[in-house]
């Protein structure tokens, strides 16, 4: 079985991740993969995805952005009037995909202009899996981790650089306000490295289940925080923590250094990649409670 331990800064996904995945399938209080395909056939993910608000009327659109190394296919949504923040969405290790769009949607809704993004562009368009594929599956992870270990910290800090800038330049952004940015398992590091790289435009950060936050590595994360002058929010997994118990430790001493906000949190119960709604461990009241505690961080930083 292909393991993730060789992906640049990460630590996720891994056998004891895909076995809890398999526990908790079973259980009967969660969406599964197989629930969410049953609720395919007759309505999209959107029906499955709870609901803040009363969504406003928005305007969604597939663009496609700039970069060093080419053109991102990225999902675009916004409320289809006025200007508004701008967030960043990194995807997790099975990229850009419906439950994503649908994510990026609600988001807008709430009131952002929101860039959802495929970080594998150079090797592959979105999306690169099938809906309901579940990262349990072989298939699965013989198709996305040759994706995943060609991306590099540098990779993400000039795709980051070019997601700004395309932002910046639209009509729908509210260049006065600073941008938000949000990463689910890999693109967690992916948050924080938007935020080093542009601190002048990068005003809150939030990952959740996020991996490789704080390691002992020359290029870790959590190094980059003097470089930032964002907020973050931290919503990290149960069995993350248990893994690696002194990684908020290391977190929160960095962002106490350079005197930054940071709320992190350990979400009981959750596991790794419990927030996207086709996630075999999708646990709905942990990811409303994360969810209202980024609208919190944005509502504050943005």
């Amino acid at each position: 079985m292909l393991d993730v331990h060789d992906l640049p800064g990460t630590h996720m996904c891994d056998e004891h991740t895909l076995r809890d995945a398999e526990v908790a399938e079973n259980d009967a209080g969660r969406i599964t993969r197989r629930q969410l395909g049953v609720a395919a056939a007759g309505a999209t993910l959107a029906a499955v995805l709870p609901k803040v608000r009363a969504a406003e009327s928005l305007a969604q659109v597939d663009v496609r952005v700039a970069t060093p190394d080419g053109e991102a296919d990225c999902y675009f949504a916004h409320p289809a009037t006025g200007k508004h923040p701008a967030v960043i969405v990194w995807p997790d290790i099975l990229g850009l995909r419906p439950a994503f769009r649908d994510m990026g949607d609600r988001l807008a809704a709430s009131g952002y202009a929101v860039l959802t993004v495929n970080p594998y562009y150079r090797r592959a368009q979105s999306p690169v899996v099938g809906e309901g594929a579940s990262f349990r599956d072989q298939a699965t992870r013989e198709t996305v981790m040759p994706l995943a270990r060609s991306l590099t910290a540098e990779t993400n800090v000039t795709d980051a650089k070019a997601f700004v800038a395309f932002l910046d330049a639209q009509d729908s952004v509210d260049t006065s306000r600073p941008i938000g940015t949000t990463g689910y398992c890999m693109g967690g590091p992916m948050t924080m490295r938007t935020a080093a790289a542009v601190p002048e435009r990068i005003g809150a950060g939030a990952s959740f289940h996020g991996g490789g936050l704080a390691t002992g590595n020359a290029d870790s994360p959590h190094l980059l925080v003097p470089k930032m002058r964002a907020s973050f929010l931290f919503a990290i997994a149960d069995n993350d923590d248990q893994r690696d118990p002194d990684a908020k430790g290391t977190l929160r001493t960095a962002f106490d250094d350079a005197g930054l906000d940071a709320e992190i949190e350990v979400y009981q119960g959750a596991m790794h990649g419990w927030c996207p709604p086709d996630s075999a461990v999708y646990n709905e009241e942990h990811a409303e409670r994360a969810w209202e505690r980024l609208l919190v961080l944005f509502g504050k930083a943005l």
